[in-house]
């Protein structure tokens, strides 16, 4: 049964001018777009198939990500249901000279497992193995709070 930690997925976007708003910074549907893919990634490499996208909510932008930036997008699951799954997505901007990373942009995400035809399949369990994994686990609960 697959655990907290190994749903964890991460990519990074360069912000380029054709991802950028006419102030220069990340546009929003962009970053939605980079957080949807991390959330379906977690999701199917969670349940070992396909999934459909049901929900994206509670979606927030706190921070901009200037154009130059990098967008390190980061998704995984928290909750399972019969046929469903509850991912965590963030964006935050990694500053490469620093080495911090700020909160941009975070949501709650749910996908459906399905087979060849589009039909829901049962999901796995999820376990929590780790310190981390719990950690990861409090963390997406209480955001929801």
């Amino acid at each position: 049964m697959p655990t907290v930690e190994e749903s964890k997925v991460e990519a990074r976007h360069l912000v380029l001018p054709e991802d950028a708003s006419p102030i220069e910074t990340a546009h929003g549907s962009n970053v939605l777009k980079w957080m949807e893919r991390a959330g379906t990634m977690s999701a199917m490499h969670f349940c070992g198939g396909d999934v459909v996208t049901a929900g994206f909510d509670s979606g927030r932008f706190h921070n901009p990500i200037p154009q130059g930036g990098i967008a390190l997008v980061d998704a995984y699951v928290y909750e399972v249901g019969e046929t469903s799954v509850t991912q965590r997505v963030r964006c935050f901007h990694e500053n490469h000279e620093a080495g911090d990373r700020t909160l941009t942009s975070d949501a709650k995400m749910v996908s459906v497992a399905v087979d060849d035809e589009g039909d829901p399949v049962s999901v796995p369990e999820l376990q929590v193995e780790s310190d981390a994994g719990q950690r990861l686990l409090d963390e997406a609960r209480n955001a929801e709070r």
